[in-house]
């Protein structure tokens, strides 16, 4: 019977392109026909019968075709046990439709046909529920860390490849009371030019064509993975840039180094972090946030009071990290475990973005076309002004004693 039905749309599928290309030809002589004598000659009409007549005849057969389908499609559900659309093969899902049906009776010729079908996951001979895989949701991802030292920091946008500005570098305060008619004091304010370069922060990845177009949801993880890896990057960059060879200038190399107003006695981190506030102020740039590490943002949350109270930490309250009514922002950045930054990110830094962060896919990169590969790249260009280095402090906190 399957073979009868093959046969029988092959058939089909022969006279449905005989008869459209006829009525395509005769169409056109026809209306050249019209426009020239004004009607049509018997000869046109008597083809035009015929044509007719054609589709009469395969009308026929498309009901054959049909009904034979129909058998087809009883049979196989009483065999199956009324077999779902989720186990059906491809083919059978697509001469089952509506859709074809419905092509099939129209005579249409180069009409296209989209037929909406499930996925198959197991071979159509097999019978349900034996061997069949188990499809799980979703995509599984790797752990990201949260990134806000950025959020901290003041934005701004360039169209040009390098900044240009003015810095402030000294100034001495000569301000005093004076007598009337005396020469008034003078001040020294110190400025310097900086020119800060727009760096490029970029990788790339392959992946199949197939899948990128087959799992919508595959490409937006890709989008999402090049992004955060790209963000990362850019957060040790704002941190640690050595501002030498395409790298940007990081807040740390250029801060101040801590150096507190006084001493505390068996300080700790907490103290540590309220000096380095001092110290800010002090420099007449009052801080906005701290970044710590991971590990030692923690130990500060543990530290007890006498009885085993928390200090700082309530683990039945969802707060963002906070010290002295200022955010904590936590890096995961090994080199920076055991310091500390604190600063005014507000005033005396500013991040200008050149082109942010964004995702291309092309397939014309090497032998990608050849092999069906496409390149994905993601890039951004940006650049980093420490504008007041003196706003920012940086050093480490006291070694915890070993419990013996």
């Amino acid at each position: 019977m399957e073979n009868e039905v093959n046969d029988l749309i092959k058939s089909l599928s022969k006279q449905l392109t005989n008869v459209s290309d006829s009525l395509s030809r005769k169409a056109e002589d026809a209306l050249k026909e019209a426009q020239n004598s004004g009607k049509l000659t018997e000869t046109t009409k008597a083809e035009v019968d015929k044509l007719v007549t054609a589709q009469t005849a395969l009308s026929g057969v498309v009901d054959q075709l049909t009904a034979r389908l129909g058998e087809v499609e009883q049979k196989g559900a009483r065999r199956q046990g009324g077999e779902p659309t989720a186990h059906r093969s491809v083919g059978a899902q697509l001469v089952a439709s509506e859709a074809a049906k419905n092509f099939a009776k129209s005579v249409e010729g180069g009409r296209r046909v989209s037929v909406p079908v499930t996925n198959v996951t197991t071979s159509p001979d097999v019978a349900p529920g034996v061997v069949e895989p188990q499809r799980l949701p979703g995509i599984d991802v790797g752990p990201k860390a949260r990134l806000f030292i950025r959020d901290l920091i003041a934005p701004g946008r360039t169209t040009s490849p390098a900044i240009f500005w003015v810095q402030q570098t000294g100034f001495t305060n000569a301000a005093r009371v004076v007598a009337e008619n005396t020469k008034k004091p003078y001040s020294d304010i110190q400025f310097g030019t900086k020119i800060t370069p727009v760096v490029t922060i970029a990788h790339m990845f392959k992946a199949s064509k197939q899948i990128m177009d087959d799992f919508a949801q595959l490409q937006s993880t890709v989008d999402a993975e090049m992004k955060y890896g790209l963000k990362s990057v850019e957060e040790a960059e704002i941190l640690f840039g050595s501002g030498g060879s395409a790298h940007l200038e990081g807040i740390v190399p250029a801060a101040s180094d801590f150096a507190p107003a006084f001493v505390v006695e068996d300080a700790t981190p907490i103290d540590i972090l309220r000096l380095a506030i001092l110290q800010s102020q002090l420099a007449r740039l009052p801080a906005t946030g701290f970044v710590v590490h991971m590990s030692d943002w923690a130990r500060i949350e543990l530290t007890k009071d006498t009885t085993g109270g928390y200090i700082l930490a309530n683990p039945l309250r969802l707060a963002g990290p906070t010290l002295w009514g200022l955010p904590v922002v936590e890096t995961d950045a090994p080199e920076f475990e055991g310091d500390f930054l604190a600063g005014a990110f507000a005033t005396g830094a500013q991040i200008f973005d050149r082109e942010e962060a964004n995702v291309v896919i092309s397939t014309e990169n090497v032998d990608d076309f050849e092999k069906n590969m496409v390149s994905i790249r993601c890039e951004e260009r940006l650049a980093l002004a420490v504008k007041r280095p003196e706003a920012f402090v940086t050093g480490s906190f006291p070694v915890a004693p070993v419990t013996p």
